[in-house]
C-alpha cells in the first residue's frame, strides 16, 4: 500500500455518495485519506427534461463539481442508469478504479435497497475490491493489481429499509455533524436532480431529504444531530484478519456502536 492511505466511494448514481456516505469521507479526509469517487451510473435516466446525452454531461459536470468540493479523485461512471448489471463486462471496468485508487476501504451500497442499481452496485464493489491483486484478471483498461488488505463497509439504504420495508440498522454509527455543511454542498451541487427527484419521489427538496435522513441516523447512533451507518462486510478474500476495521479504528472517537447489532 501506498504510504497516504485511501478510500474509495463507489456508488450507483450522481448524488448517491453525498446521500450517505460524504460525511464519512470528509473525516476520512481530515485523518489523511486520499479520496476517490465513482458514480458507476451516469444519470441518464435521471431526467424529465433533457435527452439522454445532454443528462450525461450534466450529470457528470455536476458529480465533478461535488468530488472537488469533497477533495477526491473523480472517475468517470461505466454504465447508463438502469443498465448497471452484474457483468464481467463492467466489473473488468470497476476493477481497474479500484486498481488505480489502491483503496484500503472501499464505501458502497447497502446489499439490501429498494432499487436494482444500488444493489448491482454493492455487487460489483466487492467484488472488485475482492480481485484487485488477481493478475490473471484483465481489467479494462488494464491496469496492474495492487496488493493490501482492503475492508468493504455498507452504507444505509435509502428510507433506511430494505426492498421488503423492513428496518435495516447499521453495526456502527458515524457522527458527521462537523462535516454536515460541507456534505450538503457538495450535495447541492448535484442541482438538476430536485425537479426530478420531486416529480419521480416526492422529495420536497432533496437537501431536506438529506438532512432529514442523516438527522433520523443520528437519532439512532443516540444522540448525534447527523450520522451515517456503516456495515462491514466479512474479511474473507480482503485481509488476513477478521478484526481488520479500518474506518472504525480511525474514526473510533466519532463512532457509537450498535450494540444490538446481529452481525
Amino acid at each position: 500500500m501506498p504510504d497516504t492511505k485511501s478510500v474509495l466511494a463507489a456508488f450507483a448514481h450522481p448524488d448517491d455518495i453525498e446521500f450517505v456516505a460524504a460525511g464519512t469521507l470528509l473525516l476520512l479526509r481530515e485523518k489523511g485519506y486520499q479520496l476517490h469517487y465513482i458514480n458507476m451510473c451516469s444519470g441518464s435516466c435521471g431526467t424529465a427534461e433533457y435527452s439522454p446525452e445532454e443528462a450525461r454531461k450534466i450529470r457528470k459536470k455536476e458529480g465533478q463539481s461535488a468530488a472537488a468540493i469533497l477533495g477526491a479523485t473523480f472517475y468517470d461512471s461505466i454504465a447508463d442508469d438502469v443498465e448497471l448489471v452484474y457483468s464481467v463486462e463492467l466489473l473488468r471496468k470497476l476493477a481497474a478504479v479500484v486498481r488505480e485508487a489502491k483503496p484500503e476501504i472501499v464505501l458502497t451500497h447497502s446489499p439490501q435497497d429498494y432499487m436494482e442499481d444500488h444493489m448491482n452496485a454493492s455487487r460489483l464493489a466487492v467484488s472488485a475490491a475482492f480481485i484487485r491483486g488477481m493478475p490473471n484478471f484483465i481489467c479494462d483498461p488494464e491496469t496492474s493489481p495492487c496488493d493490501g488488505e482492503v475492508a468493504v463497509y455498507h452504507a444505509m439504504p435509502h428510507g433506511l429499509i430494505d426492498g421488503l420495508r423492513r428496518p435495516v440498522e447499521a453495526e456502527f454509527y458515524v457522527d458527521t455533524g462537523s462535516v454536515h455543511k460541507v456534505k450538503r454542498k457538495a450535495l447541492a451541487a448535484h442541482e438538476s436532480q430536485k425537479n426530478w427527484l420531486d416529480r419521480s419521489q416526492g422529495m420536497d427538496s432533496y437537501l431536506i431529504t438529506m438532512d432529514e435522513m442523516s438527522h433520523r441516523v443520528g437519532e439512532m447512533a443516540g444522540d448525534f444531530a447527523h450520522a451515517e451507518g456503516w456495515r462491514r462486510h466479512s474479511h474473507m478474500g480482503f485481509s488476513a484478519s477478521a478484526g481488520f476495521d479500518p474506518l472504525g479504528e480511525v474514526l473510533k472517537e466519532q463512532i457509537s456502536i450498535n450494540t444490538n447489532y446481529d452481525a
